[in-house]
């Protein structure tokens, strides 16, 4: 078997692994890069592999940053079998068409720049017509319930506790008359996390590709985030602020909504000051994603499953209101009195928080609380790291609220969760690929692995191909580079924008209105668009 890491190696996003094996070629996710500009020019890079020939996808949970490819996948020839959870077919239903939404609504804002200027158009990652086409080869599968490829291949989902309908993926290969065993822990969850149950103990396995987002380190205080969370909550609005939320639409909204509405039903004093505020959702997608989690109810824990039977649906406090239209949104912007704004994008980088952002970033009265992680180069990573003035739609805020952090909120296990999880497997894995995280982060865990385990263990790089058998690694090839190798009309068109803003302040139209830190920006990110296009033409 051939297994060649297209992303998610040495780097948090665009998950995706191709599996070669007896003349079956299929894929492991298929998500989109997020971050940075090098990350946000991958997803246009061709894939390394002809999607016409992938017979098959296996998808571990609805997040973009797993799923969001899948339409580009359509779109270049793709017509296989997506295998995922029935809870995740539905979230893709609702995701992948909002995905499209945003890649459009982003070209169009360009083009009509361009099309004034006489230049050429660009085309959307995919259109709203490939999310909607690729969403009839999705084909939904229950836990535990086993999927028999072919006389030689199967595989079974297992609970990873990430987010509803996340999976653990059980792979299961018959070569050389041996069957051997193969463990995708996809994303894998906290214990404890809200609605959610606890991620599956494994039995064992062969070899083990293991997430490591926070391989390194521990989630602080995580006995006290529900605690922590109503403090902040209630500090603010006593304070007269509001309370702006970004946060993932699937999954962590959920969860803070259960939090508040637990809160709620207990009658203490700092139910009533939340009670007397409104909660606002604002995302069409989290206002679907949550009425998903109400027909998937089969998925939820104990503790969740309990309100429900006592005739309370944990995920609609009272005071809750769903905003769905854009003139809904905007008129929140007007709105002066204090309340709770729950909006996505969870990192910041589009969507309706980005518009609350901007409005209320300037007030000391207010907080930012976030509630999830946030990758590097985004918006959501720069308030964290405490930066003063960011840019928003073009426009430079000064961050004066206070920026908050729940870390125990996360999706993902901490280092402990993760060993945890690996120490309870009956058989250790004899080999351990460490995937889905920032290549330090995944070099330190990676050696912890070998000395508690004594387990080979391997960071690969993306653009590495390994050839596995039922003992070991045959041996390791590069195949394509880490850095785009192409996309040199998108680079151009980046270049041009930018070149344009400069030579408009050189001939003096706004340049009281720039700052020096603008201008620098500015000429930073030149420098690196021209680097990488440099790259582009070279063929690196």
């Amino acid at each position: 078997m051939k297994i060649t890491f297209i992303g998610g190696a040495q780097s948090v996003t665009g998950s995706c692994y191709l599996f070669e094996f007896e003349g079956v070629k299929f894929l492991i996710d298929c998500g989109m890069f997020q971050g940075g500009l090098t990350e946000e020019l991958l997803n246009y890079e061709a894939f390394p592999f002809n999607p016409s020939e992938i017979e098959f996808v296996i998808l571990s949970h609805a997040h973009i940053d797993h799923s969001g490819r899948i339409p580009k996948l359509y779109k270049d020839g793709f017509r296989g079998v997506i295998y995922t959870t029935d809870a995740t077919v539905d979230l893709c239903n609702i995701m992948l068409p909002d995905s499209a939404h945003i890649q459009e609504s982003e070209i169009e804002w360009k083009n009509r720049k361009r099309k004034r200027e006489g230049k050429e158009q660009l085309k959307p990652l995919y259109t709203l017509e490939d999310a909607e086409n690729v969403l009839k080869h999705f084909r939904g599968v229950k836990y535990d319930q086993k999927v028999q490829i072919n006389k030689n291949l199967s595989f079974v989902f297992k609970d990873a506790g990430h987010m509803l309908g996340s999976a653990i993926i059980e792979l299961y290969i018959i070569e050389d008359g041996k069957e051997y065993k193969l463990v995708f822990s996809g994303d894998l969850g906290n214990k404890n996390v809200p609605i959610l149950r606890d991620p599956t103990i494994i039995d064992g396995c062969d070899y083990l590709f293991i997430e490591s987002t926070y391989g390194n380190r521990f989630h602080v205080d995580v006995e006290n985030k529900s605690k922590k969370l109503i403090d902040i909550i209630c500090t603010t609005i006593s304070n007269g602020g509001k309370v702006i939320i970004p946060s993932f639409a699937v999954g962590r909204t959920q969860e803070i909504l259960y939090e508040i509405a637990k809160e709620i039903v207990t009658h203490s004093e700092k139910a009533k000051v939340i009670r007397d505020v409104e909660i606002f959702v604002d995302s069409p997608l989290a206002t679907s994603a949550t009425a998903i989690y109400k027909k998937h109810i089969e998925y939820f824990d104990t503790e969740a499953a309990m309100f429900i039977k006592n005739g309370i649906y944990p995920l609609e406090p009272p005071n809750l209101r769903f905003i769905k239209s854009v003139d809904e949104s905007k008129w929140l912007n007007e709105y002066d009195k204090s309340c709770i704004i729950i909006s996505s994008s969870g990192m910041c980088e589009a969507g309706r928080i980005k518009h609350h952002l901007k409005h209320n970033l300037w007030n000391e009265k207010n907080t930012v609380l976030f509630v999830g992680y946030q990758a590097p180069n985004t918006l959501g990573r720069k308030l964290l790291d405490g930066q003063k003035k960011v840019k928003i739609f073009g426009e430079e805020v000064e961050v004066k609220a206070k920026i908050e952090y729940i870390e125990a909120y996360s999706g993902h296990a901490d280092k402990g969760g993760l060993f945890s999880w690996i120490e309870h497997m009956s058989e250790k894995p004899k080999k351990i690929f460490v995937v889905h995280g920032e290549k330090e982060v995944q070099l330190e865990f990676a050696e912890e692995l070998k000395n508690r385990f004594g387990a080979d263990v391997i960071v690969p790089a993306r653009g590495e191909m390994y050839e596995i058998g039922p003992e070991y690694v045959l041996s390791k090839e590069r195949l394509f580079s880490e850095l785009p190798s192409f996309i040199n009309l998108s680079i151009l068109a980046q270049i041009e924008d930018i070149e344009y803003e400069l030579n408009r302040l050189k001939e003096g139209i706004k340049h009281s209105a720039i700052s020096s830190e603008r201008l620098l920006a500015l000429n930073s990110n030149l420098e690196e668009l021209r680097y990488l296009l440099n790259l582009a033409l070279n063929d690196y």
